[in-house]
């Protein structure tokens, strides 16, 4: 275990500095082997399987992760707190409604549907906090944050579907598929919670088995998914200039929802830690949920190109906030940040 884990180290950051994610790499690697070879017959099959036990198996550590005192501790942001998630839940969506403006020719339904979906999801976790951390922010509102936007989203997203999604492109969201999420989502998350007083000390002693299951769970919903799409003929129904079009649409609503919140948040008063906060927990769209959801409320020929646009705006995201938090950082008043750089 030791040395798999300064092999991973070693490797991670001789990457980091020639500018390259791992796992960045990882997820476009796995898009190109279900682009060039897709589980058919019995083996989709059991990768359907799997991917079933391992949304569980990410929901259940989730909940075994985030403590529930944490969030509470950080209820006195208030104000904080409900700007973020307005952003999150109220601005997004907004955004993502206002595409539908956009012709068939450059944002055909089912593209738009997947742009839709993205808007709907919570803020990231780990991304969030690492960001804000490197900008010298305040890293205990952030933690506060995403967590209230993770537990929230989980619940909340579902519901946003059923409303804006339903009758989009063919996809129709109804009871049966609220229920899918709250018995492979809510429920494997209610036990890690319940779990969490004997199984969070080891959880936290292998924080690199933990590791590898949650990245490794969300590859396997990646190759499912693309895969799912290969044999569904999404490349043929995705042209060059719609997947530029689907970079620029997320790059503005990236840039729109940060320099809202930049601009809000100083207008409200807020100090300079608290901004930061606000600012990379405000503007982020999680991966992690996204995918999962994504497999319980599509049907599995419609997956590929609704996670799409969200596979391109996590691309997008995690570039543009390293660059801004290395220039927040630079501009740090008083020490210069030393938090590593988020996977």
């Amino acid at each position: 275990m030791h040395r798999l884990r300064s092999a991973h180290r070693t490797l991670d950051r001789t990457l980091r500095r020639i500018g390259i994610d791992t796992y960045l790499l990882l997820l476009l690697g796995t898009v190109l082997l279900a682009t060039v070879l897709p589980a058919r017959g019995v083996a989709a099959s059991a990768v359907g399987v799997g991917v079933h036990l391992a949304v569980g198996l990410l929901f259940f550590l989730y909940g075994a992760r985030l403590s529930p005192q944490e969030a509470l501790a950080g209820a006195r942001h208030w104000r904080l707190h409900l700007l973020i998630l307005g952003c999150t839940f109220v601005l997004f969506p907004l955004l993502g409604e206002a595409t539908r403006l956009l012709p068939d020719a450059v944002l055909p339904p089912e593209l738009f549907t997947g742009v839709l979906f993205l808007t709907l999801l919570p803020s990231t976790v780990q991304s969030s906090i690492a960001f804000t951390s490197i900008a010298g922010g305040n890293v205990a509102a952030a933690i506060c944050a995403a967590t209230f936007s993770s537990l929230l989203g989980v619940a909340l997203t579902p519901l946003l579907a059923a409303w804006l999604l339903s009758g989009a492109s063919g996809v129709s969201v109804d009871g049966g598929q609220v229920l899918d999420v709250v018995l492979q989502l809510l429920v494997p998350f209610a036990a890690g919670q319940l779990l969490r007083r004997w199984i969070g000390p080891w959880i936290a002693r292998h924080r690199l088995v933990t590791q590898l299951v949650d990245r490794g769970s969300i590859l396997l919903i990646v190759y499912s998914a693309f895969g799912e799409g290969v044999r569904e003929g999404i490349w043929s129904r995705v042209t060059t200039g719609q997947l530029l079009a689907l970079a620029a649409i997320s790059s503005v609503l990236l840039a729109v929802v940060l320099g809202f919140t930049h601009v809000v948040s100083g207008r409200l008063g807020f100090d300079r830690a608290d901004r930061i906060t606000i600012q990379f927990c405000g503007s982020k769209k999680s991966l992690a949920n996204g995918l999962p959801l994504a497999t319980v409320l599509f049907p599995a020929g419609a997956v590929g190109l609704a996670v799409l646009p969200l596979m391109l705006f996590h691309q997008i995201q995690l570039m543009v906030c390293t660059v801004l938090a290395q220039r927040w950082a630079r501009h740090r008043p008083d020490e210069q940040s030393t938090a590593t750089l988020p996977r």
